[in-house]
């Protein structure tokens, strides 16, 4: 009895927590719904008072539908593209030690603290030179570099929870490096590259200061073009608002679908490594 009253107990500061976190997405909502003329901070918080209108959603997905178009040309290659070469990478540093492996890995683990900024002015210059500045392509080589630090971690250390009984059942069946990868591991992969996907998807999506950097107007990502929204005299926060939930909207349809598979996948990891 007691248990059970201290874990009802433990709900309590859990639901408040996400209370305060679901705010912002209120206020946002209830804004994105209201004329320009009830938009104010005095009544930030009350409902609207005309109904519910589509109104401000909209006159933002007409301004953001083009760079929606280019934030999803942009994530999915990718979130795919630096999957694909961290279970790659983890697997070869976790099952095929070789000399100087053990220096390798924390290089490649460097990768994920060094800030945008300290590389912003040369990865521009390379962009010019190798032709890609101010396109999609661009910005996709941009974060499947900077996502193979944290895509590597990830699948190594799942890659290391593998029994080595399972890759030498495979090398006594005659399978090589390339097969074992690719009929053994890949198979039971699906929970690192879940992980790694959604990560990958986030960062790039919610990215603005490469975007705003690398591409031009026709490549535009939603982040550049939401922050462009704005005008320079009066802005319009209904539509304002109305636009930020329409770019927040796919990132947290895939949370919402695919959180538990996230959590599992974090978990397969995190027993070793």
């Amino acid at each position: 009895m007691i248990r059970s009253r201290s874990r009802y107990l433990l709900y309590i500061p859990l639901v408040l927590a996400a209370l305060f976190f679901l705010l912002p997405m209120y206020v946002m909502l209830v804004t994105g719904f209201k004329s320009f003329a009830e938009v104010n901070l005095q009544t930030m918080w009350d409902l609207p008072q005309a109904g519910i209108k589509l109104d401000n959603f909209k006159e933002a997905y007409r301004n953001l539908a083009p760079s929606l178009g280019n934030s999803f040309l942009m994530v999915i290659p990718a979130a795919v593209i630096s999957s694909i070469l961290g279970s790659i990478n983890g697997y070869i540093l976790a099952k095929w030690k070789f000399k100087g492996a053990d220096v390798i890995f924390p290089l490649i683990l460097f990768g994920m603290f060094i800030p945008y900024q300290s590389i912003l002015i040369p990865l521009v210059s390379f962009m010019r030179q190798i032709g890609l500045y101010g396109s999609i392509p661009g910005l996709v080589l941009t974060h499947v570099i900077y996502g193979i630090p944290i895509t590597t971690l990830t699948f190594r250390n799942y890659y290391a929870t593998i029994p080595k009984e399972l890759l030498e059942a495979a090398r006594i069946d005659g399978a090589g490096i390339i097969r074992i990868f690719t009929k053994v591991l890949l198979p039971i992969s699906l929970p690192s590259f879940v992980v790694v996907l959604i990560w990958q998807f986030t960062s790039a999506w919610n990215d603005f200061l490469f975007a705003v950097a690398l591409t031009k107007p026709e490549a535009w990502p939603v982040t550049v073009a939401l922050n462009n929204m704005a005008g320079s005299q009066i802005i319009a926060w209904n539509v304002q608002m109305a636009g930020s939930f329409l770019a927040a909207l796919p990132t947290l349809v895939v949370y919402i679908f695919l959180g538990n598979y996230f959590l599992r996948g974090m978990m397969a990891g995190s027993l070793k490594g």
